[in-house]
């Protein structure tokens, strides 16, 4: 069982930054495979952002790539995603998401375990 709590949210003006952080509990955090989704209003959760256990491989869904960066603390349990650049399509509420078991890449995005959630607010 992993469980997943997001922070960091916030509103914040076009161009600014914020980091979202998602704090995990469980064992074998350390080998799970972890990722960030974000979903506007009225329109479908859409991935954002994974990355591997060994924090070796990363990747990112082309409107973020270069203003966002995932990155994880095995010691602490946390997945962290850092926003520079923010737009207000950007808006949103992000969850992060961790894969069903350890060492498991997750197909066609079908992470198991999700979080609540945090608000992401960008003002033009």
């Amino acid at each position: 069982q992993v469980q997943l709590v997001e922070s960091g949210g916030g509103l914040v003006q076009a161009g600014g930054s914020l980091r979202l952080s998602c704090a995990a509990s469980g064992r074998m955090f350390s080998s799970y495979a972890m990722a960030w989704f974000r979903q506007a209003p009225g329109k479908e959760r859409e991935f954002v952002a994974n990355i591997l256990w060994d924090a070796d491989k990363a990747g990112y869904t082309d409107s973020v790539e270069g203003r966002f960066t995932i990155s994880r603390d095995n010691a602490n349990n946390t997945v962290y995603l850092q926003m520079n650049s923010l737009k207000p399509e950007d808006t949103a509420v992000y969850y992060c998401a961790a894969a069903s078991r350890p060492l498991r890449i997750p197909v066609n995005n079908d992470y198991y375990y999700w979080g609540q959630g945090t608000q992401v607010t960008v003002s033009s």
